[in-house]
């Protein structure tokens, strides 16, 4: 762990630099000049040392946490999947359906990819073990009346009939997920018999109980509202299009045409969760917050598919709506955690569930945090295999944080562009790892979450998920794509199209010389523009000081007031009267170049 250690210093000098400098222009400028931590702005050897590292320590972590041979999960059935060995604040010696699928969905992934070909027996102790908590009568019925849905069991495949948010409804369409996986490379390496007479019974109960009730109120993967959920939803469209795909390769058609249809509603459902101004996803229809939350990363990255290109309709990591949504998400977090402060608005941050959580103190998760970098990694697979991006006037936002003279259009591999953009969101992935990285104890332990206030591992311990998305984002940085799922052409019809509303992206630059700690953020009169609020106003860049810089994505031919404040340690200076004001145009990309008044 040497390397570890010679980084951490490095870390330690940039942040005793950046709380003295923390304006982006002054302490960059600084630090080539001091010599000082210049692999903070090329930190991909950093990363790759944590790669290094802590690649076998996640996989030991969640081989750990399966029953019955993992050294941390006493007591846990045959391929039963603890979620932490922790069982105090919180308690979670449990197995969950969804936490279980997503772990083994990632190992059957290695498994059938070759890349760890030691994993038959224990994939095969799943499949029997989730075929098991199938048939456990349970709080929310047997498996022919809703116990499908069913969030969590104890670790000997009994039924757990406390108080809890039920029915989740994500865990069997994830666990048909993981299994069509597997039968998939199974078929492929002629062992149909398998698949049908041990995986294909317990996959059709998961994907009846989808097909049934997907239009059905769900608790979120967050276990917290209760109404309909983009997660839950998409996983759910995905579990059967393969479903369908499968039956038909096994010769089970007589349910093709009814998961086909349910399928085609769905997507068509998912395209209504669409905030379009500032441009997000809506986590979940009812709740009564935000809405931006990290449920919307992990659907990109746990419906992502390779040959589907840039789609938006669904919702791949590089398309239009799934980066203005990443935006938007990491935006939200900048300002709410004491470890993100001083942080420039164009550099990685530490990023949790939903900005409004206060669940063991409503911190930074692990997973979040690789799940931003994992998006962002999927996206570059595809760029670099298409030999193009795309800047359209919904991403606008998203790429002007790495070159704030784009222009829209299709930039080509052979273009300067397209070189600048791609290395820039490499590093700004690699940024992410590297908070991540930062935050991980010595020994490489993952818990739950990360405090917001220092950084120390917090809630419970050995979390076999946070393990689990670590191995899924070095992957996906290592340029290694998940096996295909059927996403490619997939089309909804017009009425299904989401929000009308027409938007526009405006970029907001304003002439101002700040002092040392100073900030400057803008607000405004419409809830892209934060409704004048000074605590979620938006953080500006000081990338071309004095010139502080963002972009937004506002609704069209809409009339907007607007003003810049400078805050300098929670102190709050407006800038004078009359407010700013602008009619929004009705399409094209406008600049307001303000001076401060």
């Amino acid at each position: 762990m040497a390397s570890n250690i010679i980084n951490e210093y490095k870390e330690s000098a940039c942040d005793v630099l950046r709380a003295v400098f923390p304006q982006a222009m002054q302490w960059r400028f600084l630090i080539p000049a001091l010599g000082i931590c210049a692999s903070v702005f090329a930190q991909s050897s950093t990363v790759d040392s944590y790669v290094s590292t802590e690649s076998p320590i996640a996989k030991a972590g969640v081989l750990a946490n399966i029953g019955a041979n993992g050294v941390k999960s006493s007591g846990a059935y045959s391929g039963v999947v603890i979620a932490s060995p922790s069982t105090t604040n919180p308690n979670y010696l449990y197995t969950w359906v969804r936490d279980s699928s997503l772990v083994f969905k990632t190992l059957i992934d290695q498994y059938t990819s070759g890349q760890d070909t030691t994993l038959h027996s224990l994939v095969d102790d799943f499949v029997s073990a989730e075929a098991n908590i199938q048939q456990v009568i349970n709080p929310s019925g047997t498996v022919s009346t809703g116990g499908l849905g069913e969030p969590k069991f104890y670790i000997n495949e009994t039924a757990f009939t406390g108080s809890w948010g039920r029915p989740q409804r994500d865990g069997p369409a994830l666990r048909s997920i993981a299994m069509i996986t597997y039968a998939n490379w199974l078929i492929a390496n002629n062992n149909e018999s398998y698949v049908a007479d041990s995986l294909w019974p317990t996959i059709k109960l998961d994907l009846d109980y989808v097909m049934n009730n997907w239009n059905e109120t769900t608790f979120d993967l967050w276990e917290e509202v209760d109404s309909s959920s983009f997660f839950t939803s998409a996983v759910q469209h995905r579990a059967l299009r393969q479903g369908s795909a499968l039956a038909t390769a096994t010769g089970q058609t007589s349910v093709v045409s009814g998961y086909n249809a349910q399928a085609e509603d769905i997507l068509c459902f998912l395209q209504s969760f669409w905030s379009p101004s500032p441009g997000f996803m809506t986590a979940n229809t009812g709740g009564g917050r935000s809405g931006k939350d990290s449920n919307t990363v992990l659907t990109s990255i746990h419906t992502f598919d390779v040959n589907a290109g840039c789609d938006a309709t669904t919702f791949q990591p590089c398309s239009d709506i799934a980066l203005s949504n990443l935006k938007v998400y990491v935006d939200s977090f900048r300002e709410i955690y004491d470890i993100n402060t001083g942080i420039p608005a164009s550099e990685a941050v530490a990023t949790g569930r939903y900005p409004e959580d206060v669940y063991q103190g409503g911190n930074p998760w692990y997973l979040t945090t690789f799940a931003v970098a994992e998006q962002l990694y999927d996206a570059l697979i595809v760029w670099n295999n298409e030999g193009s991006l795309t800047v359209t006037d919904v991403s606008f936002p998203f790429f002007q944080q790495f070159e704030q003279n784009i222009t829209l259009g299709t930039y080509s591999s052979s273009t300067s562009t397209y070189s600048t953009l791609t290395t820039a969101i490499k590093d700004f992935a690699d940024g992410f790892v590297a908070v991540a990285a930062k935050y991980t104890p010595s020994d490489g332990g993952l818990a739950e979450q990360y405090s917001r206030t220092n950084g120390t591992p917090v809630s419970a311990v050995d979390l076999t998920w946070s393990y689990a998305s670590a191995l899924t984002v070095f992957n996906a940085r290592a340029g290694k794509a998940p096996a295909s799922w059927g996403a490619a052409s997939l089309t909804v019809s017009s009425a299904c199209s989401t929000s009308e509303a027409a938007t526009v992206p405006v970029v907001f630059n304003v002439n101002v010389t700040t002092t040392l700690g100073q900030n400057i953020y803008l607000t405004g009169s419409v809830g892209a523009l934060t409704d004048w609020s000074t605590t979620d106003a938006i953080l500006m860049s000081s990338a071309d000081y004095p010139i502080w810089s963002t972009a937004v994505t506002l609704l069209a031919n809409t009339d907007v007031q607007y003003k810049y404040i400078i805050v300098d340690n929670g102190d709050i200076t407006w800038e004078s009267d009359p407010n700013n004001e602008f009619t929004t145009p009705t399409s094209g990309i406008t600049t307001r170049n303000d001076v401060w008044r």
